[in-house]
């Protein structure tokens, strides 16, 4: 069987409304990794229907989605897409050719809102604090930690990500940066999304994901883990 170019890791916790628009957006020679976190609204059948592979994560936490979807992936290069149609995941294939040609080794977006309800206000007012967090931690002037992005899948399991709630995306810069990744960054158009948000829809929502990804700002850095990496990072 001929690998996939590219595997799209798509965590899922019932979007059955939103995953034929998403699907329907993977590029040509991809696959699309649809990691249902106990959906009960059936979007693995959905997904599974539209041809997409299904990992099963019985563990709730959008950090558990995403690793079990980077374990289960094959392809060199392996790229995260919110699965809400908020984001086209079409986007990642100038990401892709950037990792690919040896631009950079963390590529990720930058949300810019189309219309009126895309990014509530407590939303942003979390992203805002938390990239100011981790300037003051890396050096990094990321000006968001939205979840698209691409990377080689290697390089990306070596980190050792170990967060499984809403620190993933946050541990994967900083441990990128830790290890002197190069990291991009490029505008990308953020839509409303389909349904109703299951962690940043409200107040209490945003900051407890700030709460978690205080806990990974708060890591010792890896060169202080006896680690090889270098410290800090560069952004493109």
């Amino acid at each position: 069987m001929t690998p996939p170019d590219v595997d799209v890791v798509l965590p899922c916790l019932n979007e059955a409304e939103a995953l034929p628009w998403v699907l329907e957006r993977i590029p040509p020679g991809w696959r699309a990794l649809v990691v249902d976190n106990g959906s009960t609204d059936g979007s693995a059948d959905i997904a599974r229907a539209r041809g997409a592979s299904v990992v099963h994560e019985p563990r709730r936490g959008f950090g558990a989605a995403c690793h079990a979807g980077l374990t289960a992936a094959t392809a060199d290069v392996v790229c995260f897409c919110d699965c809400d149609a908020s984001l086209d995941p079409g986007l990642l294939i100038p990401f892709v050719h950037e990792v690919r040609d040896g631009g950079a080794d963390l590529v990720l977006g930058r949300r810019r809102p189309q219309g009126r309800g895309a990014w509530p206000p407590h939303a942003r007012a979390g992203n805002l604090a938390l990239t100011r967090m981790l300037r003051r931690r890396t050096g990094l002037r990321l000006h968001d930690l939205g979840p698209l992005r691409a990377a080689r899948r290697e390089a990306l399991l070596a980190l050792g990500l170990s967060d499984r709630r809403s620190g993933y995306p946050l541990q994967m810069v900083v441990r990128a940066a830790d290890a002197g990744w190069r990291i991009a960054e490029h505008d990308v158009p953020y839509l409303p999304r389909a349904g109703a948000s299951k962690v940043t829809g409200t107040w209490r929502g945003t900051w407890q994901v700030v709460r978690d990804m205080s806990r990974v700002l708060a890591e010792t850095p890896a060169h202080e883990r006896g680690t090889t990496a270098r410290e800090g990072g560069t952004v493109r």
